[in-house]
């Protein structure tokens, strides 16, 4: 893609970098979150997504807010009022031409965006609100957790540190950790990233929302990690006519979850017709293949055998049909116009794993992804985390797969459900077993799983496990720390001598009463 110019509005004595991309009928300005820079946003795939869906449907204005980015930095001992930093935004849009545009702010920015609606109607076409509120302390931390951010920010700032107060459903993506740390570095310095925070401290236009009077539409995720989904909640009451859509999801950022979801209905409600469906998505099979090293072989003699199991795995998935998508370090990730080949070219690679003498696991589902480039978004990030949470040797796909592949001879048995990151509900689950006709005629009797061996807490940890709930929520509910709760499930699986979660969930649905377990 050729690369954005990126140039500077003068904005009393600072200077604030904006860009400029697309050719839509309309302006829309997008007023970030916390942090941001220019430049870094293009390289994150959700990101970028989202910007490329932007900019298809109108003429997109992006800035870094001051004291952030490619933008002056702020004197953290004189503090900028929110008007002034509002005034940011009027400043842009002189420089980029722009006499009259819809705003779209983005959680921290939120609030500058209202202020602006408010302040410059004639200016404001119409107003999206995504992840925002009205008052700092009460919807996004009290005094004493700002402290505590604003400590790890003066400590750890640079090191992706912060990515859990966000987007806790990413931390396990070592891919994008690395670029948030650097998110981090280039979007602002310790000293600036701790001024932003007690600027954003200061926000409060509770009084202010009454007097707006643009079309105004606002988004929130449901089980947003930062931003208490009520702040929304609030702002559709007090502003008039607002509508707010609450959508699946717990990471805040707007670039972050169903991206394609967000843009849909901020493209709908600004050109009043439902988006184009994009004909380069197309239904598809994920496969994501995980290796790991449990018998200790060293660095050396595990990277030789790594390797070989990769090259394996090109065969193997090409022998059945499918397309290799990529890896992210010791993931592998296949795609397939059919959930049956998918299973079956796991199973393989499973047989395959064990001859090369790596452990393997290996998560299918169902869902659209991109015809181009590795799979990206809700179906490879949920297809990731089944593998994730599948137990060595275990093949663990969603019910929709087991659904589509009826009639093809694979056979499945039921495994719960688990809780996923961006979804409301847990996901119904199954493992895939060997075909029956494959099966041996005599099998070694399998060691009887007693539940009388668990104790009563143990019995409550697995029964909350088949409710498809994950650690940090069991120790939420039984008031334990995650560590004894991760203690619980080994102690489960040892005693049961199960091989997983999944299959621990299945363990406790088989020895449920009539009346439940």
């Amino acid at each position: 893609m050729r690369p954005i110019e990126t140039r500077y509005a003068r904005s009393g004595e600072v200077r604030i970098a904006y860009q400029v991309v697309g050719q839509g009928s309309f302006d829309l300005v997008f007023v970030p979150g916390f942090i941001s820079n220019l430049d870094l946003h293009w390289e994150d795939e959700g990101y970028g997504r989202l910007l490329k869906r932007l900019s298809a449907f109108s003429r997109l204005i992006l800035f870094d807010k001051r004291g952030t980015g490619l933008s002056d930095r702020v004197d953290s001992r004189h503090l900028p009022s929110l008007e002034t930093r509002m005034d940011d935004v009027r400043a842009v849009m002189d420089a980029a031409g722009s006499g009259r545009a819809a705003i779209l702010g983005a959680s921290e920015g939120a609030p500058m965006a209202m202020l602006f609606a408010a302040t410059y109607p004639q200016r404001t076409r119409a107003l999206v609100l995504y992840g925002g509120y009205a008052h700092f302390h009460k919807w996004v931390m009290p005094r004493e957790r700002l402290e505590a951010f604003i400590e790890t920010a003066e400590t750890s700032w640079g090191t992706g540190a912060t990515l859990p107060n966000f987007a806790p459903g990413r931390v396990d993506d070592a891919h994008f950790a690395q670029w948030w740390a650097r998110f981090e570095r280039l979007s602002a310095s310790p000293t600036a990233a701790a001024a932003l925070a007690r600027m954003n401290a200061d926000i409060d236009v509770r009084d202010m929302l009454g007097t707006i009077r643009v079309p105004t539409f606002l988004i929130h995720r449901r089980n947003d990690a930062r931003v208490d989904p009520d702040a929304s909640r609030f702002l559709a009451r007090k502003i008039p006519d607002a509508r707010l859509v609450e959508i699946s999801g717990r990471d805040h950022p707007i670039w972050t979850g169903d991206v394609d979801r967000v843009a849909d209905l901020i493209e709908e409600f600004l050109t009043g017709e439902p988006a184009v469906a994009d004909v380069e998505r197309v239904l598809a099979a994920l496969l994501v293949t995980r290796i790991y090293d449990t018998a200790k072989l060293g660095d050396r003699m595990w990277s030789e055998r790594s390797q070989h199991f990769q090259e394996t795995w090109r065969l193997l998935v090409g022998r059945h049909g499918g397309r290799t998508a990529g890896t992210h370090a010791e993931l592998m990730i296949s795609r397939f116009d059919g959930p049956a080949r998918a299973i079956r070219c796991a199973a393989a690679l499973r047989e395959a794993a064990q001859q090369i003498g790596v452990a393997s696991a290996q998560g299918v589902h169902v869902g659209e992804i991109e015809m181009r480039g590795q799979p990206v978004g809700l179906t490879a990030r949920v297809t990731m985390q089944l593998a994730a949470y599948a137990g060595r040797g275990d093949i663990l796909a969603s019910r929709l797969v087991a659904d589509l592949a009826v009639g093809s001879g694979l056979h499945f048995v039921d495994a719960g459900r688990v809780s996923l990151d961006e979804l409301d509900e847990p996901v119904p689950v199954v493992l895939a077993t060997s075909e029956q006709h494959l099966e041996p005629a005599c099998r070694p009797k399998a060691k009887s799983a007693d539940p009388a061996a668990l104790t009563a807490r143990e019995s409550e940890v697995v029964n909350l496990i088949a409710d498809g709930k994950s650690n940090a929520a069991i120790a939420a509910e039984l008031s334990l720390s995650e560590h004894t709760v991760k203690r619980h499930v080994a102690n489960i699986l040892l005693k049961l001598d199960l091989p997983s979660r999944a299959a621990a969930a299945a363990f406790s649905a088989r020895h449920a009463g009539p009346d439940g377990p």
